[in-house]
């Protein structure tokens, strides 16, 4: 009996004592978890103040010891995303959408796909954006992948247009955002020569601040001299980079970190932001350095681009009434030294991505760097081509100038095809290093595709020569002529999405038109043999047919309608197919005769319609009698205006264009045979 008892004291000892460190352990783990939440919040007010790299080096400890939070995978995935290492943020995207999928902000969706296409995981990042589009829908971004998923293909065929190579004026620090001035050299920002432990750090990504340098071009046009800092005011102990020169070289404009008259200005969360300014060239010494009056201290406007008049200003912002993270402006250069309203450039360029260091050719071309247009990851670099409404769609300029990383700071000499660009591609010498390029081939910029094919005799196969091909739109406009070669063949480039007619004509052969409509694939080739019916030939009209006076000819051929525009007498295309039916008929025929009918429609009034089918009577009397070399005794016309319509299409009958265009006809009606 003790010792029962003593064995229950015992059982009671071991369960306080594991009672008592059960507590302890739980004690300890909310203590743990106090002091990551404090850990965290603190990373969180330097991820807030843009200090990622302060903030990623908290959430990355605190990830390493089992830790786990919507939050902290998040703000660990962006600190890696937005200081450009897309390659490491894949795998806390990853991790973020796999634990935490409800109720995720659909940006994260976008983020981890351009992210997978930094390591080249292209089949996964289309699914993700499969996601992104079914959640967002309007996203431009979304819809643009999903009108160009076969991106890829065309940017394999816009490849290999430009020929890069590395420079010798890269260092282990960053360089990036070259120009072009008007002493043969190219200006561009660097931190080189400055140590990451002895200079003052950007709390961005922990690298020394940025200077303005320049540098000789040599005279290959494509390798460059050592590097000088520029000369005056123009360089401080914050960034400086993106320039922009005047074509005299005296003014330029560039970027710098909000500081004006040696005051550092920062917007209300006490963030200091980019603003543009502009200084002059007196003695060889930058000086006179003036903000712009569309600069603010509560958002950024940055990356300034002129336009070779000198009279439009391209820049970088977030300004009000931007469509995206950063945006693409133009605003007015005066004579006066004023300036404009800035104006976006619109949706064409802008998405709800970061569109970002513009640079607009001396011919007008618009050159830009997005991460919201399709591309192959990170920021790639797009082309967009002056037009009526502003600029065309975007191009992406191919490899090798882009590539899975950031590419950016396009320029380019249009007279030596000589130009330059900046990435923080892998196998450069620093952060990110400026590249040089050679164009070989010329850019597509704009949807086309080919139309080929061979003609030939329909009843003996032998290709015809001299065909003249013609490529008319729905209204009967010739838009594009060619002619076929000695083996019958042609070929003729025409613009995506659109309608065709396709016109083969030939002496001594029936004309022949095929309809076509192109679709949205870039390049494509549409296969479009057409076979021509000579004159003579006995299919076109076989002694089998029966005509009797009075039948009308159109019928008996089973001709296609011969309809006329509205308030229009012209013979148009479509119209010339048929009526050389009936000239062959009247050739097989010697002394076949007709009589040609013409009406109109009720529309207008009846003495106009009238006087109208006098026009189209005389129209295809003299078609057939001048095209067909018919004797004028076997053809007559009559004009019946209104008088004779085939439905119920009258003025107080609401008709639609096709009803009315049944009463717009020719008819040809057999007055003798023999």
């Amino acid at each position: 009996m003790k010792n029962h008892a003593l064995f229950f004291d015992l059982i009671f000892i071991k369960r306080s004592f594991i009672s008592f460190w059960i507590f302890i352990l739980l004690l300890s783990s909310q203590l743990f978890s106090q002091d990551q939440d404090k850990r965290i919040t603190k990373a969180d007010q330097s991820f807030t103040a843009f200090a990622y790299i302060d903030a990623r080096a908290i959430y990355l400890d605190v990830a390493q010891q089992g830790y786990s939070s919507q939050n902290l995978y998040a703000k660990l995935a962006d600190s890696f995303y937005f200081t450009g290492d897309l390659e490491d943020s894949v795998e806390w995207y990853e991790k973020l959408i796999q634990t935490y999928s409800q109720d995720l902000d659909p940006e994260y969706l976008f983020r981890y796909a351009q992210s997978l296409k930094s390591v080249e995981r292209y089949k996964e990042a289309d699914d993700i954006m499969d996601q992104f589009y079914t959640i967002t829908g309007n996203d431009k971004r979304a819809k643009s992948f999903i009108e160009k998923r076969n991106y890829l293909d065309f940017i394999e065929m816009q490849s290999g247009k430009f020929d890069v190579f590395t420079l010798t004026i890269n260092s282990k620090n960053s360089e990036y955002a070259p120009s072009f001035n008007n002493k043969n050299q190219i200006v561009f920002a660097s931190s080189r020569g400055k140590s990451t432990k002895d200079s003052k750090l950007h709390k961005w990504n922990k690298m020394p601040f940025l200077d303005i340098y320049s540098s000789n071009i040599k005279e290959d046009q494509i390798t460059l001299e050592e590097p000088v800092k520029l000369k005056g005011k123009i360089n401080t102990k914050f960034h400086e980079s993106s320039t922009s020169f005047s074509k005299d070289g005296k003014t330029v404009y560039f970027s710098r970190n909000n500081y004006t008259n040696n005051k550092l200005g920062a917007n209300k969360r006490g963030i200091v932001l980019l603003k543009l300014y502009k200084a002059t060239l007196k003695n060889g010494i930058w000086t006179d350095i003036v903000e712009l009056p569309f600069s603010s201290d509560d958002y950024s406007v940055s990356h300034p681009s002129l336009s070779a008049d000198g009279t439009k200003l391209y820049f970088a912002s977030d300004m009000p009434g931007t469509l995206g993270q950063s945006d693409l402006f133009v605003v007015d250069v005066f004579g006066d030294g004023t300036y404009g309203e800035p104006k976006n450039l619109g949706n064409h360029i802008n998405t709800e991505g970061r569109e970002t260091f513009p640079y607009i050719s001396d011919s007008g071309r618009l050159y830009f760097s997005s991460d919201g247009h399709v591309g192959l990851g990170g920021l790639d670099i797009f082309v967009a081509v002056p037009n009526e409404s502003g600029f065309s769609n975007a191009f992406n300029v191919g490899k090798p100038v882009n590539s899975s990383k950031d590419d950016f700071t396009f320029v380019l000499n249009e007279d030596t095809k000589i130009g330059y660009f900046a990435s923080n591609r892998k196998g450069g010498k620093g952060n990110d290093d400026i590249y040089s390029f050679k164009q070989v081939e010329e850019l597509i910029t704009s949807c086309m595709q080919y139309i080929e094919g061979t003609i030939t005799d329909s009843a003996t196969g032998e290709p015809l020569i001299r065909t003249d091909i013609i490529v008319l739109d729905n209204s009967g406009n010739i838009l594009h002529q060619a002619v076929s070669d000695v083996k019958g063949k042609y070929k003729i480039k025409v613009p995506c999405d659109a309608s065709y007619v396709i016109r083969a004509e030939l002496e001594n052969f029936i004309p022949k038109e095929v309809t076509l409509e192109t679709t949205d694939v870039f390049e494509f080739i549409h296969n479009l043999p057409i076979s021509l019916t000579n004159i003579n030939s006995e299919k076109i009209l076989s002694s089998t047919f029966k005509i009797n006076v009075g039948d009308d000819l159109s019928k008996v051929l089973q001709l296609d309608p011969i309809y006329f525009d509205l308030d229009d007498a012209k013979i148009n295309p479509q119209a010339e197919v048929e009526l050389q039916k009936i000239i062959s008929a009247m050739n097989k025929y010697p002394k076949l005769k007709i009589e040609v009918r013409s009406h109109t429609d009720s529309r207008s009034s009846y003495w106009y319609n009238k006087k109208l089918s006098v026009k189209r009577m005389r129209a295809t009397v003299q078609y057939i009698i001048e095209k067909g070399g018919i004797n004028w005794r076997r053809i007559r016309g009559r004009a019946y205006g209104e008088r004779r319509l085939i439905n119920n299409c009258t003025d107080d009958v609401p008709c639609t264009e096709e009803q009315h265009q049944e009463n717009r006809r020719s008819e040809f009606i057999v007055r003798k045979i023999n």
